[in-house]
């Protein structure tokens, strides 16, 4: 059974940085992609970043490229988040996610899905 936790998520003013982990459970063989998703109230899920976690190669969306930064950290079977210059419309729960591949995925069909972690920024 595969599960995902996040965590690392809190409320920071505007500018500020946190970083987001997410923790893989029972992936027992094979290359996995994995993404960090947000949702604010009201609005459509979208894509932050991507990893394909047998090369590391990675992809951003527009809106936070040269902020976000997503990493793995295989012995401990962890992605994370680092998000700098944080702005209030990013406000939203943020999510991992996680799917086998057998390369970087771009489409939003992902079977595993954490919790959440609730990133808060104030103006």
């Amino acid at each position: 059974q595969v599960q995902l936790a996040e965590s690392g998520g809190g409320s920071v003013q505007a500018g500020g940085s946190l970083r987001l982990s997410c923790v893989a459970f029972g992936f027992t063989y094979g290359r996995r992609c994995m993404a960090w998703f947000r949702q604010a109230p009201g609005k459509e899920r979208e894509a932050v970043a991507r990893m394909y976690t047998g090369s590391s190669n990675t992809a951003y969306a527009d809106s936070v490229k040269g902020r976000f930064t997503i990493s793995q950290d295989n012995s401990k079977n962890t992605i994370y988040l680092q998000m700098n210059d944080l702005k209030p419309e990013e406000t939203a729960m943020y999510y991992c996610a996680a799917r086998l591949c057998i390369g970087l995925y771009l489409g939003e069909d992902f079977r595993y899905w954490g919790q959440g972690t609730q990133v808060t920024v104030s103006s």
